[in-house]
């Protein structure tokens, strides 16, 4: 049994996002929440939140219990670029580029034996 939750449009870049989603990929969830609750940086909120969501649904939807389950999968893709333009020297611009990503965990009973 399985479960999962995503989160879109999230404006930190997918580059960034995947070196903390390394980090709790296979993991049992309480282990994974608990590296993420004392990692630095804005990075593992949205991924907690995500987390978070996929074994609420497991909970609620399943009826899986949260001490049996780990992430089973957690990808984090690109999603559109906004792009804005900066003044630069001599009347030219740069594009900068401004990243989104979005989040996918599944979670799943680990199977005994």
């Amino acid at each position: 049994m399985e479960a999962r939750a995503v989160a879109r449009y999230i404006w930190i870049p997918p580059r960034k996002m995947r070196l903390v989603a390394d980090l709790v990929r296979g993991k049992a969830v309480t282990e994974a929440m608990s590296i993420l609750k004392f990692m630095p940086g804005r990075i593992t909120v949205p991924i907690a939140k995500v987390v978070n969501s996929a074994v609420a649904n497991a909970e609620h939807n399943q009826n899986l219990d949260r001490e049996g389950l780990y992430i089973k999968t957690i990808l984090v893709d690109e999603g559109p670029t906004v792009k804005r333009y900066r003044p630069r020297a001599r009347g030219r611009a740069d594009v900068k580029r401004r990243r989104t990503s979005h989040i996918t965990v599944i979670v799943a009973e680990r199977k005994e034996g």
